[in-house]
């Protein structure tokens, strides 16, 4: 096993983990210079760079993304795959034997359909699509970590018993971590890490709603960030591009140190 996906599946075993997730080569690299033990891709936070809403870059696209970011790290990283970039269980373990090339050490699969009058995929249809990403896990024989996710918070619908009901079935087929995106209830957080125990579950802190602490009291594993950093960074460019357009350059800052970063 690549000595990066045995060090991620450690994490998974214990405490409560940080999982940043950059948006680029260069982020990553910051990220880890200031000590994060893994890190994470952001499908939203990547999109923007290649001047594109989310969920509309390509499997290529992705794949491309997945190596650079892999490459530019000596940490684990885990791949946002999207939805797989495919419907049916078929090509969903052709995509992810792609995927599983690339250098991740950890990669998850999500239920969301893209269609906001119908968000999520059919139930049935959903629990194959991760049991194809599974198999393809296994025939792969690299022990890369698969999470898989349920969208209903983040898409429209958010009901935690539809949320723990699919999850448990993902766990049930095959996932290694489970993720709902969008919970902050802690109630719910706690629903969901007893719906799938012993397995780990991903918490989104893309909001100032919980701290580290008191996510591994509720029995979070692990704790990612999404798109939140790639905000902050085009929040502060926004601003700082606002002045400027009013003639003024207040918010440009020297950062002298910045080079040392990459050195």
């Amino acid at each position: 096993m690549d000595e990066r996906i045995a060090v991620f599946r450690r994490l998974h075993e214990s405490g409560c983990f940080v999982m940043p997730n950059p948006w680029h080569a260069g982020a990553a690299r910051m990220l880890e210079a200031k000590g994060f033990p893994a890190l994470a891709t952001t499908s939203s936070g990547f999109a923007w760079t290649t001047g594109r809403p989310d969920n509309h870059v390509t499997l290529d696209d992705a794949l491309a993304h997945f190596r650079a970011m892999a490459a530019a790290v000596s940490v684990p990283v885990n791949a946002d795959f999207e939805n797989a970039f495919a419907v049916d269980p078929e090509g969903v373990h052709r995509n992810f034997l792609a995927a599983l090339e690339t250098g991740v050490a950890g990669i998850s699969i999500e239920d969301s359909t893209g269609d906001p009058a119908d968000p999520l995929y059919d139930f049935g249809l959903a629990v194959e699509r991760v049991r194809a990403a599974r198999e393809a896990v296994d025939a792969g024989g690299t022990g890369v970590v698969l999470t898989a996710r349920t969208e209903g918070f983040v898409a429209g619908r958010p009901d935690i018993d539809e949320t723990l009901r699919r999850l448990q079935a993902f766990s049930d087929a095959g996932a290694d971590c489970l993720y709902a995106p969008g919970i902050r209830d802690e109630a719910h957080i706690r629903a969901v890490v007893e719906a799938v125990a012993p397995k780990p579950v991903n918490l989104l802190v893309n909001a100032p709603f919980i701290t580290r602490e008191r996510a591994a009291e509720l029995g979070v594993r692990r704790i990612s960030t999404g798109g939140a950093l790639a905000k902050t960074a085009w929040k502060a460019v926004l601003a700082a591009v606002d002045r400027i357009a009013e003639g003024r350059f207040n918010d440009l800052v020297d950062l002298p140190d910045v080079d040392s970063l990459f050195s």
